[in-house]
């Protein structure tokens, strides 16, 4: 099996959560953009969500939200690069620009864990790397295509100090293995044995995750 053919063992994980009650009626997924920060290729930024939340309230997550109509139009230092550009109109339907979902990520970011991408007069779109794209089943609610990038914290952030706020409670750096054992949302934890096997020297694709007849589906983009 090659590196791109991986996919974790259905009795050990699965990238989505099962439904938790009666089944809504299906909605349109809303474009959303995360960032995993890694430091010294051991380390990931996680923060936890207040309990009062709504959409996985007391879990475990990296920093990320909703894509803003403005967001396409924020100035940025570098562009993504053509090989990223591509995978991410790749999948089904893309209707924004690619660099919309990493200056998302961005924004995000800096908003929610007060992290600062380096960049002049913008964020340095070059070093995000894209790991995943997945698409939350239509059981939930609230459901979102999210896009997942990483980046190394050294290379990418202005400061690695983050700050806590109204989105996210007690960030810190996780090593990678103690980051596993938390509370994470199924999709979290599998895009971190993701960030794991490419941190290992793995030249992994994207995966798409999405829900199709039932069941979850998973191609590797590019």
């Amino acid at each position: 099996m090659s590196a791109n053919d991986y996919m974790p063992d259905p009795s050990e994980t699965t990238p989505f959560d099962p439904p938790d009650g009666d089944l809504p009626k299906p909605t349109r997924p809303r474009d959303a953009a995360t960032l995993i920060l890694v430091r010294g290729g051991r380390e990931v930024m996680m923060g936890q969500r207040a309990k009062g939340h709504v959409f996985m309230p007391d879990k475990w997550v990296f920093p990320g939200g909703r894509v803003d109509p403005g967001d396409a139009r924020l100035p940025a230092a570098t562009e993504l690069n053509a090989e990223t550009e591509a995978m991410l109109r790749q999948g089904s339907t893309v209707r924004r620009p690619p660099r919309a979902f990493a200056l998302a990520a961005a924004r995000e970011t800096k908003e929610e864990v007060g992290l600062t991408l380096r960049g002049e007069g913008g964020p340095e779109l070059h070093r995000l790397a894209f790991v995943a794209r997945a698409i939350t089943p239509p059981y939930r609610t609230r459901r979102f295509d999210a896009r997942f990038f990483m980046a190394e914290a050294e290379e990418a952030l202005v400061d690695d100090r983050a700050v806590g706020g109204e989105e996210l409670l007690h960030i810190r750096w996780f090593p990678l293995e103690e980051a596993e054992r938390l509370d994470l949302p199924s999709i979290t934890r599998f895009v971190l044995r993701e960030v794991r096997l490419r941190l290992a020297g793995e030249a992994l694709k994207p995966p798409f995750l999405r829900f199709s007849r039932g069941g979850h589906r998973m191609v590797r983009l590019g």
